[in-house]
């Protein structure tokens, strides 16, 4: 299953450091989250997006992971000539990783 099945996503910017959070629909699925949607796991997702390191913090309490991707947005708002500098696309792109339901 794709991890847009069990959660929803957010994601900032500050200038070519991108946040992208994953939010459980149902506080059930955290341990799927926090043992499936590794820092390794979302840097290998996102390929040459990423340039950078990619850091990962739990916010166990809302159910939640934030990745903060370094060097994502291609120099930043005012240096990108991407259609999408500010990485706002980003939270869809990370809610196409492949999940195990059955594999917490």
């Amino acid at each position: 299953m794709l991890l847009r099945d069990i959660a929803h996503s957010r994601t900032g910017d500050k200038g070519n450091i991108s946040n992208v959070s994953v939010i459980a629909f149902d506080p059930k699925d955290w341990d799927i989250l926090q043992s499936q949607v590794t820092a390794e796991r979302v840097r290998a997702h996102f390929g040459a997006i990423i340039t950078g390191p990619v850091e990962r913090f739990e916010l166990p309490q809302i159910s939640a992971l934030n990745f903060v991707m370094h060097d994502a947005l291609a120099g930043g708002v005012t240096r990108s000539l991407a259609l999408d500098p500010h990485g706002k696309c980003l939270s869809s792109l990370i809610l196409t990783l492949d999940i195990d339901k059955s594999n917490p």
